[in-house]
């Protein structure tokens, strides 16, 4: 009988250590650390301390999504991996003039197989085209962090399950609204070639309402003649 009880603790030990979430707060503290409210980022900083990027991506190599993490929470781990895993492959290359020029083997930083989530290896560009947008959630791309100016800037704190659906929504409405990407008068409209790239790619659905990268954009900018206050 003890030995039956015993194999179910482990059973169920088991089964929880593999539904764990990765600690987010490692990567929190380190955003805080190095990277501005405006989004600029201290890589000289990073560049000594990488042990603390290296301390969080060795969670995200300990765990995995399961199907009892909910969608949220699936989001905000693969967001900052996405952030995590790109930030670890600009500063192996630091000092750089451009995110370009970062080589690994003849490869881009997006092309290159070296995110370990798990026992799984991606390229940046997998998880960006094959895991985040197949998540039919227009916000993220302005969630994730390309390291250009021309990017959505990385938000510098880290994303959980409670802050990543109104944090993403803010982003969005933030990068939409900066004139240094978006023109927008009654004379003029020049928008951001993000929404070039995702405009017609694939469609979303966010709250219940089906839209394309192209309507979200419209919407919220509709939404922001509410003067929103952030």
């Amino acid at each position: 009988m003890k030995k039956i009880l015993l194999l179910s603790l482990l059973i169920l030990s088991g089964m929880s250590f593999a539904s764990d979430q990765p600690d987010h707060s490692i990567f929190d503290r380190f955003l805080q650390k190095y990277v501005s409210s405006s989004g600029k980022v201290n890589y000289k900083g990073m560049k000594m301390q990488m042990d603390s990027l290296d301390a969080y991506i060795t969670e995200l190599r300990g765990t995995y999504p399961s199907s009892d993490w909910s969608r949220n929470a699936k989001k905000a781990y693969y967001v900052n991996a996405y952030n995590a895993y790109t930030l670890k492959l600009v500063l192996v290359k630091y000092p750089l003039k451009s995110v370009k020029d970062a080589s690994f083997s003849g490869k881009d930083i997006w092309s290159v197989k070296l995110v370990k989530l798990g026992d799984k290896t991606f390229t940046l560009a997998h998880v960006e085209n094959e895991i985040l947008r197949k998540m039919k959630d227009a916000r993220i791309h302005f969630a994730i962090n390309c390291a250009s100016y021309s990017c959505p800037r990385i938000w510098n704190h880290a994303f959980t399950e409670d802050n990543i659906s109104s944090r993403m929504t803010r982003l969005t409405k933030e990068y939409i609204n900066n004139p240094k990407h978006n023109v927008i008068t009654p004379k003029k409209i020049q928008i951001s070639k993000i929404f070039d790239w995702y405009s017609t790619a694939v469609s979303y659905t966010h709250l219940g309402a089906h839209e394309t990268s192209l309507h979200l954009v419209c919407r919220l900018l509709l939404e922001t003649t509410k003067k929103y206050s952030f």
